[in-house]
């Protein structure tokens, strides 16, 4: 039987998340807000077909290892648009890194495709980005909103129906008393599946009602290769944030966005195909002073990721 995962990304010290959507254009941002000072922050891109921003920014060497905000957003690359406003927000509240007089807060973003599930010319823009901000708070709800609310999975079959893919969290807290959660925006070509039990959650949907996974078209062992549809480049694509409160280096945090991908890997099949984009960023704000062994938090933030896909599946199911 398919679980409903606990917590979110906010039970992690020192997160908040705020979210908007315009639900006629069937889009929205998802914002990951950090502490006043930054969290250290690391990126992972394993899909051939992303849209991000500022993610040079948090590769390990690089001057700048803090992020004050992460964005997800839908909307395709206009969507990115979104981190203006996230930027103008917490400049005004004086967040960023000191450059004179002024601040300039670091903001990555990555966006998902959802052009096709609303109003193709309404998009994610600074004024969204800026609600976002100002709407985070502990406590976050779940599925077709924010950055999820135009996303779908489920692409694959030909005459499939694509089914509602959405935003999911969870989070876990180890017995050293530091806790690791995720937030992911579920856009996936591909089909989802339980971390735990392995039930397909979402599929492609035949006109009957019939659920029809991809997974065996694609090694030739059901239904004939013509029956596969291969999407669009960019059309897809699943992003979101795997954050801790402890203390990680730059390159710590980079090497938990890229375990976050095992995450991916475990709920989503296929993945990290040529028209995904996905995107994994992490963030650490070190509001627990707490020895944790690497390995325990890289396996822990593997596990939250993919209980944030199948959360996101659940909370998006009418």
């Amino acid at each position: 039987m398919a679980h409903i995962y606990p917590g979110d990304i906010t039970k992690v010290h020192g997160i908040r998340v705020g979210q908007v959507q315009n639900d006629k254009a069937r889009t929205g941002v998802t914002v990951v807000l950090t502490p006043k000072d930054g969290a250290v922050g690391g990126v992972s891109v394993r899909g051939a077909a992303p849209g991000t921003r500022e993610t040079d920014v948090l590769r390990p060497g690089n001057l700048v290892d803090r992020a004050h905000a992460v964005v997800l957003a839908g909307g395709s690359a206009f969507g990115l648009a979104a981190a203006d406003g996230v930027m103008r927000f917490l400049a005004q509240a004086d967040v960023g890194i000191a450059m004179g007089s002024a601040r300039v807060p670091i903001v990555p973003a990555a966006v998902l495709f959802d052009l096709l599930e609303g109003e193709p010319n309404i998009y994610p823009d600074a004024a969204m980005g800026r609600a976002a901000a100002t709407a985070a708070a502990k406590g976050m709800e779940q599925g077709r909103v924010g950055a999820g609310s135009g996303a779908t999975v489920g692409k694959l079959v030909t005459s499939g129906i694509p089914q509602a893919g959405g935003v999911g969290s969870a989070s876990i807290t180890l017995a050293e008393g530091v806790t690791v959660g995720a937030v992911v925006a579920v856009n996936a070509m591909g089909d989802v599946y339980d971390p735990q039990t392995g039930e397909c959650l979402a599929c492609a949907v035949m006109p009957d009602g019939t659920r029809v996974p991809s997974e065996g078209m694609l090694y030739g062992f059901a239904p004939a290769p013509q029956q596969i549809r291969i999407p669009a480049p960019g059309s897809n694509t699943t992003i979101g944030v795997v954050a801790v409160d402890c203390k990680l280096t730059s390159a710590q945090a980079n090497r938990l966005a890229d375990v976050a991908h095992d995450g991916l890997a475990r709920a989503i099949r296929p993945v990290h195909t040529q028209m995904d984009g996905d995107t994994m960023f992490a963030l650490a704000t070190e509001r627990m002073d707490v020895e944790v062994n690497f390995v325990k938090l890289c396996a822990a933030a593997a596990e939250v990721t993919a209980r944030a896909i199948a959360n996101a599946i659940h909370y998006a199911r009418p």
